[in-house]
């Protein structure tokens, strides 16, 4: 694959919704990418091994790994609202520190991590209650897939990086590249040589150290004033506090979103294998809308950062209303395509017809709330860009993640249901709303007057 860098945008001038669109597309595309790479592993492994095994990829373990890997994750996009103030300021220096610092943070985290999660993974699996038929294989693919966790964490980081400075087309030609190549590697492992869970757990390792090597030589490559290079890796205290300050409580949020879906998944491993096998199959479904809605958060995000490192608020505001409307009619647009395509789409997936018929019904349950769900993101991208996370974080905390603890606790354990636990999503999704908007429009009333 030949590295054909494009410059850096500058998001500070042109028209909003061009330039805005023209960022997010590619972020978009490649975070479709990114969700095929578990839409594939739980195709492949549906129909070469089994319901149990889907179970086993899509249930437990994949939450783990949402949780550990959304929780770094979150830390990168800290570093990216850094590097796009920095650079949004002309600050290239200070852009060129921040790279290098996250990089080698990430890096080691990474490392950390995979230790932690190698050394305790029958135990994570016995307190999700993981169904004994699914327990073997969900415990070998964690192990192999956090085995390379390093390699997501760097991905992650390097493309949060080439985007804060307005290049988010590599990043989509790289997921493009390496979801091709897991395509591949699944069929080939899985179809072709009957390695089971444990072959799409390699070929997904594999794709991943393949995106890692693409994003690092693209960081390389990049203009010289804010180039990476091996041996300037260094943790500066500085930018690393900063990064710190933004990244780790909006590392806890997404972390709290992933207790409080661990907590439900627990609750959905009660309820069978079936289940727990559909769960995660309506995940692959409508994953489209949640991979577009976080590269849209993420898009704003880094406009918005950009431009508050240019002090130019006027765009701020205006980039969050035109991003708003055009968000809401894209998220009527997917949720509309995924109720008619849903049912010949499941078909390609399992002939389980247990399976179809409770995947179909939490899809049709869900997809018609998500428009709840966009209010909170967008607003988040823009208070995560403008360097404000805590308050957000406190928030989705209570609003969301307590309330489905809560409600986990004590009216699932009245009534233990499928449609109890698909209810209080919306639910939670409405009082974060209640909890942002107000937060979000005095937050730039403040900045706006204080610029003055």
């Amino acid at each position: 694959m030949v590295i054909a860098m494009k410059k850096e945008r500058d998001l500070t001038q042109g028209p909003i919704i061009k330039e805005l669109m023209l960022f997010f597309l590619p972020i978009a595309a490649g975070s479709i990418f990114q969700q095929l790479y578990s839409a594939v592993d739980a195709l492949v492994v549906s129909r070469y091994v089994g319901t149990a095994a889907l179970a086993a990829v899509g249930g437990s373990a994949a939450r783990v790994i949402d949780f550990l890997i959304g929780f770094c994750v979150a830390l990168s996009n800290g570093a990216a609202v850094v590097i796009s103030q920095h650079y949004g300021a002309k600050r290239y220096d200070d852009v060129k520190r921040s790279i290098h610092t996250s990089y080698l943070f990430c890096l080691l985290l990474g490392i950390f991590l995979t230790a932690i999660v190698l050394l305790f993974t029958p135990q994570l699996l016995t307190l999700l209650r993981t169904p004994k038929d699914t327990f073997s294989d969900a415990a070998l693919y964690l192990r192999i897939v956090f085995g390379g966790a390093v390699f997501t964490l760097i991905y992650n980081m390097g493309a949060s990086s080439l985007r804060a400075l307005g290049n988010s087309r590599f990043p989509f030609f790289c997921l493009a590249f390496t979801c091709i190549l897991n395509s591949v590697l699944d069929i080939a492992f899985v179809a072709g040589l009957g390695m089971g869970v444990y072959g799409a757990a390699i070929a997904t390792v594999f794709s991943q150290l393949i995106s890692a090597i693409l994003v690092t030589i693209a960081l390389m490559k990049s203009d010289e004033a804010v180039r990476f290079s091996i041996k300037d890796l260094k943790i500066h205290k500085l930018i690393l506090s900063r990064m710190m300050k933004i990244g780790v409580p909006a590392g806890l949020q997404s972390a709290m979103y992933s207790i409080s879906n661990i907590i439900l998944q627990v609750g959905i491993n009660l309820l069978g294998t079936v289940v727990i096998a559909s769960w995660s199959m309506s995940g692959k479904i409508d994953g489209i809308f949640w991979v577009v809605s976080g590269a849209f958060s993420a898009a704003v995000c880094t406009f918005v950062g950009q431009n508050y490192g240019a002090d130019r608020m006027d765009r701020v505001r205006e980039s969050v209303k035109k991003g708003f409307l055009v968000f809401a009619g894209m998220t009527v647009v997917i949720c509309t395509i995924l109720l008619l395509i849903a049912r010949p789409v499941l078909g390609i997936f399992t002939t389980d017809s247990a399976v179809l018929e409770c995947t179909r019904y939490i899809i049709f349950f869900f997809v018609p709330t998500y428009p709840l769900w966009i209010i909170i993101d967008m607003l988040s991208g823009a208070l995560r860009g403008l360097g404000d996370t805590l308050v957000p974080t406190i928030i989705t905390g209570i609003a969301i993640c307590g309330f489905r603890i809560l409600w986990v606790f004590t009216v699932y354990q009245a009534f233990p249901t499928l449609f109890v636990i698909c209810l209080c999503y919306p639910l939670s999704w409405l009082l974060g709303d209640l909890g942002i908007i107000p937060h979000y429009l005095k937050r730039v009333k403040k900045i706006t007057e204080l610029s003055k």
